[in-house]
């Protein structure tokens, strides 16, 4: 059986029974005895037996040959052996002890190009695939064209006008007025005070010492007779 069919069969078992961590590896290169190891992690014992039939009858129903089984009378570790496949079933417990993705894990091979390559269904979407990508090809592309991310100039100043608008106009003050403006008490007090005090008197300068005293004139003035 080609190994690609086959990995298909074997991810498709393991998948029916609800196997978890499914992995795949390609081993061509490390061992001539194998081209695949899959590693599946089961619950139970119950489920880890229930794998290991469903891939060993789902091989023998597509015409595979199934070389041989171990580890079912315990179910902690299940080995299903396909020839050019082999099919490691273990419990979480067993798998973290061994790491057999350490050992062997050098190439994994993806689920997805591994499952359903042969199968009537996976040829149909592949041909939907490449009409509906070809249809696409087809199709002219509307013109792109770009963008500028520009702010119009009437929402600045719309918004100005708005700010303006807002604040209240200054009061204006008249011109050419004079505004009387009343004296304080402290200015009148010290105007009053000025106008009660007298006047001052200059003082009349001294006659010099050698100054010869001034002579008094009387004049008698006769009375005329009457």
């Amino acid at each position: 059986m080609d190994i690609k069919k086959l990995q298909t069969l074997v991810v498709d078992a393991l998948e029916d029974v609800k196997g978890q961590e499914i992995v795949l590896f390609d081993t061509t290169h490390l061992t001539s005895l194998f081209d695949r190891i899959a590693v599946v992690s089961g619950t139970s014992n119950r489920q880890t037996k229930a794998l290991a039939a469903s891939v060993r009858d789902k091989v023998k129903a597509a015409g595979g040959d199934v070389i041989g089984l171990e580890g079912e009378d315990t179910g902690e570790w299940v080995l299903v052996d396909l020839g050019d496949m082999i099919v490691h079933i273990m419990q979480p417990a067993i798998r973290q002890y061994y790491r057999l993705e350490e050992i062997w894990g050098d190439k994994p091979v993806k689920l997805g190009a591994a499952k359903r390559k042969s199968t009537p269904e996976a040829a149909e979407a592949a041909e939907s695939k490449v009409k509906s990508k070809h249809l696409a090809a087809n199709k002219d592309e509307p013109e792109v064209k770009p963008i500028n991310e520009r702010k119009p100039a009437a929402k600045k100043a719309a918004a100005a006008k708005t700010t303006a608008a807002k604040k209240p106009a200054a009061k204006k003050v008249p011109t050419g007025k004079t505004v009387k403006v009343a004296p304080s008490k402290s200015e009148v007090a010290a105007v009053e005070a000025t106008k009660a005090k007298p006047p001052k008197r200059t003082p009349k300068a001294a006659a010099p010492a050698d100054a010869e005293p001034v002579k008094k004139v009387i004049r008698r003035v006769k009375k005329a007779a009457e």
